[in-house]
């Protein structure tokens, strides 16, 4: 089963966006996709038309009783079967820790329900912060995709994230398969074109050949509660977001 986290210690830079469009692409290729909200603010959740009458019906009862995922399940409109997130999972690093088997608890889940066949990818939108979510997401996925919008600070982001992975291979006892995203690309402006030359530079074949461009209907479906291939199927968002999902397919990074 491949589990895909979506992840930026930065926020701002696509992460939902990306997790959203990524899933409803998957879709296109004739698969059944999970979205695992793992954000308080519950974006991907909302976007998706989706709000939980109590936090028992989201991923939060998952850590509160260990209620199975299946039980949370639900199907938003554009098809992707979505676990929900809550505001109150903002206070699951004061309540439970950061032991082992708190941190474990999603990935101990997935595997248990068997929660997906090799053609079920799951994407996990993580919040942009480590934490006991993000752990939970790191622990449980096969590959990550890092959004970095295309500025410097974002940037950042990004290079503070791989010195926390590279701190967290011990426990993983494991690197993470990576593949870093340039997002708000615009070619006409110089700055685009420098970090990408720079997250090059850094990260090398693990960052993806193809670029999300800055487009108008990536920045309007949100507002819409549309994934981009709703909203406008013929904008360059959603060929982006097609052409990533083949080159993921075609690189082995998605089964």
């Amino acid at each position: 089963m491949t589990i895909i986290a979506v992840f930026n210690q930065k926020g701002g830079v696509g992460k939902t966006t990306t997790s959203l469009n990524l899933a409803a692409a998957l879709i296109r290729t004739g698969r059944t996709a999970y979205g695992i909200d793992l954000d308080p603010q519950a974006h991907l959740s909302s976007i998706s038309g989706i709000t939980a009458r109590s936090g028992d019906d989201t991923v939060l009862s998952l850590f509160q009783r260990n209620r199975p995922l299946r039980e949370l399940v639900q199907e938003a409109g554009s098809k992707i079967n979505i676990i929900p997130s809550h505001s109150e999972l903002s206070k699951v690093d004061a309540l439970y820790g950061k032991g082992y088997n708190v941190v474990n608890r999603l990935n101990t889940s997935l595997q248990a329900e068997n929660f997906g066949k090799k053609e079920t990818p799951i994407v996990i939108d993580c919040c942009p912060m480590i934490g006991v979510l993000s752990l939970n997401a790191l622990f449980a996925c096969n590959g990550l995709i890092i959004p970095i919008s295309a500025d410097h600070l974002s940037t950042k982001g990004a290079m503070q994230l791989e010195k926390s992975l590279t701190a967290l291979e011990h426990v993983l006892k494991r690197r993470i398969q990576r593949r870093y995203l340039l997002t708000r690309f615009d070619g006409r402006r110089r700055m685009g074109w420098d970090v990408l030359r720079l997250v090059e530079e850094r990260f090398g074949q693990e960052v993806c050949r193809t670029r999300i461009s800055e487009n108008v209907s990536l920045a309007e479906s949100p507002a819409l509660n549309l994934t981009v291939f709703e909203h406008a199927p013929s904008s360059r968002g959603a060929q982006d977001y097609d052409d990533l999902v083949k080159e993921l397919l075609t690189d082995g990074f998605i089964e």
